[in-house]
Order: C-alpha cells, then structure tokens, then sequence
C-alpha cells in the first residue's frame, strides 16, 4: 500500500496537480467554500491522471455491466478519452452498477456494487479534486481509505491508548450494514457543510448515488462498497461522529489556559466530562475510556446520536464493552489486552496476537498454496508464495506475539511441506540472496529451495514496534512530502513533466503511461548503453513493432536514446558513415543489446 501510495503521489506531480490539490487542501482548511471546482475535475491533466491511477487498480480488470475493462480504455488516444468522459458528463446518466457477492469471514456474503469502468473513470477523477479538500476537514483519529494512514497507524494508536494513556476500557459498536443504509439527503448536506458548494458536481455525486443496480432497481440509500468514491463518501458521513466524539474529550475547549497537551488533560479531569479517545478504521471504530461506568454511559450515548443525528441502526449483538485487564478485545485482525507490567502498580501494557479467525484464515490460505505447489510446482507459485509470506508477515508484525502465532501455523502445516519434500519438490538448502539477508538473515530456520528459487520461511517473523503518526501529517503539505520522497530522486519531476509533454497525441493512453512509467524505472537511463538522457534525448521503442503485431504494454517498451533509434531500425547501419562513428564508441555489452533489439524487428545482428 505504501509503494502505492509514492506512485499516486508521483503521478500528481507528473500531472502538474500536486500544487492545486495543495492550495485545495490550504483553502479547506482555512475555511474556504469551493463553487467552482468543476473546471478542475474535467480539466484534461485531471482525467489523464485518473487513468493512470486506475489503470494500476487491480480492480481495472473487473467487468461492469457493459463487460467493459480497463483494455477498452487503453486503445483510445488522450483526446478521444477526454472527450468521451466530457462528453458524458455534459448530461451525466451512470450505468447501471454490477452486483456481486463476496465471503465475509463470518460466513455471510458481502454485497459489492461495480460500476462500469468508464464510470470508475469519472469517480477516480471526482475523488482526485475533492480528496484534498475533505482531508483538511477529516479528524486525525479517523485511519481508513485515506491518503498515507493505514491498519497499522489505527493500530498503534490502540496501542498507545493502553500503555501511555491507559484507557483501559473499550466501547465497540457495530453498525448494521453501514454501507448499504447510508442516507442521501443527509449525505449531500454534509458535503455542503464539508465546503463542497458546486453544484454541478453536488449533482453528478447524487446521480452516481441513485445508479441502477441490475436486477435490483435505482437504490433509496446507501454507498455500494466497489465504486471508487464511496469509501470517502462514508468518511465523510461518518466525520461528524469523529468529531462529536472527539469534542467531547480531545478537541474540548477548556477556560483553564495551558502551554502542554498534559496541561489540557488535567484541567479536563476537574471537570464532569467523561474521558473518550476514538480510533476508527472505516465503519468499524472502538472508543477507548478510563471505567466501566463511562463506557456505559458513552456506549448509550453514541448509539442514540447515530440513530438521531445520522439515521443508523446499532447491532446490539455485536456492540459491546471489554475491559482489557481481564479480556482481549478484536481490530484489524489483531487481538490485544492490558497486562500488568510484572505487577498492576507498575502499570499495564499491551499484549496482542492475531485474532483466532484471522489465524485460521490465514493458515487456511498457506496451506492452500502448498496443496497447489504439490500438484504443479512452477516457479511462478514459488513467486506468488514468497509474495504472499512476506505480505502477510509485514501486515500482521506488528502484533507483539506474532512469532509464537506464526510457529504455530508453521507447526499446523508442516504435513504439507514434509510433503513437498518427499516430492522432491522443496529441497533442503544453505544459498542464500539480497532479500533473504534483508528480511530473514538473522534468523536460525531450515531453508528450503523449490523451481531453482529460494522459499521464503513462514516462521520467521518477529514483533515490529510502530510509533504514533504525526495527527496533522498529510501528502497535501510540501515539507510533509519530502519524507515520502527520500530517496525517490533519480528522475526529477521537473524531467518527467517534460518527458510527458513530448507525447504524441495519436498513441494510445495505454502507452502514454507505460512509456512514463518506463522512463522513471529506467532512472532517465538508455536501455542500450545506460547513459543518462534529458528528456529532449529520449525516445519510447517498440521492442516488438506494432506492424509485427506489437502492443503498447510495459514490458514491449524501452527507453533509448534518440540517435540510437535508426540503429535498431535500420537494416545495415554499418555502411552508414554517421551510423558507423557511432557505434564504433559502444562498448561490447551495449552492442549485444542493440543486437537483441535489431533481432526483434527482424533485421540482422551487426558484427564486431
């Protein structure tokens, strides 16, 4: 999710939109209404951003009820894309949103709603303009489906509300359905509170609001999880509760003045208020306080100003108060408690593993992936294997138990891997390589290789201590950016918005795109010789030309020098005086790569 985000955040900039949404993101939060923020959303830089961004969405292969995918947009050119998406827009009426069934871990179903992708086109590029303004407006203690904050940010917030601030009591309250019961009437008002006044585009969110479902009808409520807007939509609904939360603790205004955050918390405490501290991730949200006697009398609170204020019902089942000293309380995919540190006056920290169905899930998933590398061992399982470990091993780190949790599912499937070994298919091993040293090189576990590649171990894990995130860190503040972009300097984002004007305008989005995303892999470098190029010298080449039946994906694409183009092209460039003169400077590893370029096109090796 982090390399995500760097690469959403390079494509602003590519774009030229970093600095608008940045002014955006400063006027919001000086209280600013926006009534003219329409311009911005059709300009063309918006709506070519917004292909980018979801054309490395994985959901850009999903068809909507059209059975488009993302490849039908690939094949247009800038301008025809821009016009197909303004011309919609002049007399917006949505598609009708695919419906579809996925597992809940409970055994239920989740209902998704996928809009086709030319309207997750025009969705991508309203959340794009009105992200930076809803950012400035959101509470900092609100973690999910926002730029730069994560499961693991909510999570050490709950770490830090048991070991610094013990607040030992917890308040869970589920909301029934959430999604599919949010009101639109009090949605759109809360836009326009926000400061979102164009009402232009207040009515084109209304219209993506009321698409048809198929087979279900034109729906009276809700946000349908699978469209690209809603989870801000539901963040802004749900912004109210934060800060009416927030406001009756936290954010509290008090008539005794203080210079220090502890100084508040006194002076708080000699009032009647009740200490509250939330941490929401989405819809689902916890509210940590000091007794039990609070907790009730928040938990009755909370639940009838969500029946009030936004006309929401509470899972009475599902709603609950833990006490952490004596129970473990679930978030995330971690189970965590209070325990005495030696002894209760010593104080209480936090103690957390992976829930237990988590854990299952989990070990369920491993050992399906064993069970399909005994059946057709290739090197492509043994990749997807390795990425699906390090995946989960980096998410669920930050639980302070997790070594033991991970032994024990190594311990559950060892059957499994005692199988492959029999087979021959995994194979005891001492090598080692660069991302082995980096993640497990401390570590004392057999190794195991399989398809000639090395198998990462599932044991080898241990607990990742997370800090606090800055409240007030955003990717809309320049200073703020500079951390996130240390060490992403190779290619200047001034070079890369000169890369990209010199596009010509009859190819295709697709490879636009891929021929950007080239240039900044390959560090502004030729492919043939590595030198460094401006971007006045670079030119895109089709390994494969699109007359031989070429395609304008990433990997058919290569980043060259302008003067060494004819090279590849031409069929004898050594009878060529100029040609020759520059050849003759290339180095023997530089000639076999344009030797496997020449071959590409069909024109011989050239000798030396």
């Amino acid at each position: 999710m982090a390399d995500l985000m760097i690469q959403k955040l390079r494509n602003n900039e590519y774009f030229g939109l970093q600095s608008i949404f940045d002014i955006l993101y400063k006027e919001s939060k000086s209280g600013r209404y926006f009534t003219d923020i329409y311009k911005i959303i059709i300009s063309q830089q918006n709506i070519l951003l917004a292909f980018r961004n979801l054309k490395s969405n994985t959901g850009s292969k999903t068809k909507g009820t059209n059975g488009h995918t993302i490849k039908h947009l690939n094949k247009m050119n800038a301008d025809k894309l821009v016009k197909l998406v303004r011309r919609r827009l002049e007399d917006y009426v949505p598609h009708a949103v695919r419906r579809l069934f996925i597992p809940k871990p409970n055994g239920k179903m989740r209902p998704l709603g996928i809009p086709t992708i030319e309207d997750r086109l025009i969705q991508q590029m309203f959340l794009q303009v009105l992200e930076p303004i809803t950012e400035a407006k959101f509470n900092p203690q609100s973690y999910g489906f926002r730029p730069k904050r994560s499961t693991h940010d909510a999570l050490a917030r709950c770490y830090h509300m048991v070991n610094h601030s013990h607040q030992h009591f917890v308040i869970d309250i589920d909301i029934k359905g959430f999604f599919d019961n949010v009101n639109h009437k009090k949605l759109m008002r809360q836009l326009w509170t926000i400061g979102i006044r164009d009402k232009k585009v207040l009515a084109i969110i209304k219209k993506m609001l009321k698409a048809e479902i198929l087979g279900e009808g034109v729906p009276s409520k809700g946000t349908p999880q699978g469209g690209i807007l809603s989870p801000l939509l539901a963040n802004v609904v749900l912004n109210e509760l934060d800060w009416w939360i927030s406001n009756q603790w936290e954010t509290k205004p008090t008539k005794v003045p203080y210079k220090l955050k502890r100084n508040k918390t006194d002076a708080l405490k000699k009032t009647k208020l009740k200490p509250m501290y939330l941490v929401r991730y989405a819809d689902d949200f916890k509210i940590f306080t000091n007794s039990y006697e609070n907790a009730r009398r928040i938990k009755i609170a909370v639940e009838k100003w969500l029946r009030e204020r936004l006309a929401l019902e509470v899972s009475e089942v599902k709603s609950k108060i833990t006490n952490l000293r004596k129970n473990g309380t679930d978030f995330l995919g971690i189970r965590f408690r209070a325990v005495a540190k030696g002894n209760a006056k010593t104080g209480y920290i936090v103690n957390s593993k992976m829930d237990p169905k988590a854990k299952e899930k989990v070990q369920a998933v491993i050992r399906h992936q064993l069970i399909k590398l005994r059946k057709n061992p290739t090197p492509k399982k043994v990749m997807k294997f390795n990425a699906n470990i390090l995946g989960l091993q980096n998410y669920y780190k930050i639980a302070t138990r997790i070594a033991q949790d991970f032994n024990e599912i190594r311990h559950n499937v060892h059957p499994n891997i005692k199988s492959l070994m029999f087979r021959n298919i995994f194979v005891r091993t001492k090598e080692t390589n660069g991302v082995i040293d980096r993640f497990y090189g401390d570590y004392n576990y057999p190794r195991f290789k399989s398809n000639g590649l090395l198998v990462y171990p599932i044991e080898a894990i241990r607990h990742d201590i997370r800090g606090q995130r800055k409240p007030d860190f955003t990717i809309y503040n320049a200073k703020d950016r500079l951390a996130i972009h240390k060490g992403l300097k190779q290619v200047s984002v001034r070079e890369i918005e000169m890369f990209r004007k010199g596009i010509y305008k009859s190819k295709s989005v697709l490879y636009e795109n891929n021929r950007l995303s080239k240039y900044v892999a390959q560090k502004g470098c030729c492919g043939i010789t590595g030198e460094r190029l401006t971007p006045h010298q670079a030119i895109c080449h089709h390994r494969k030309p699109i007359a031989l039946g070429g395609t304008d994906e990433y990997d058919n694409l290569i980043i060259i020098n302008k003067q060494y183009h004819m090279l590849i092209h031409h069929s004898d460039p050594q009878t060529n005086k100029e040609y020759q003169k520059i050849i003759s400077k290339f180095e023997v590893r530089a000639i076999n790569k344009l030797n496997r370029l020449r071959t590409e096109v069909g024109n011989p090796k050239l000798s030396y």
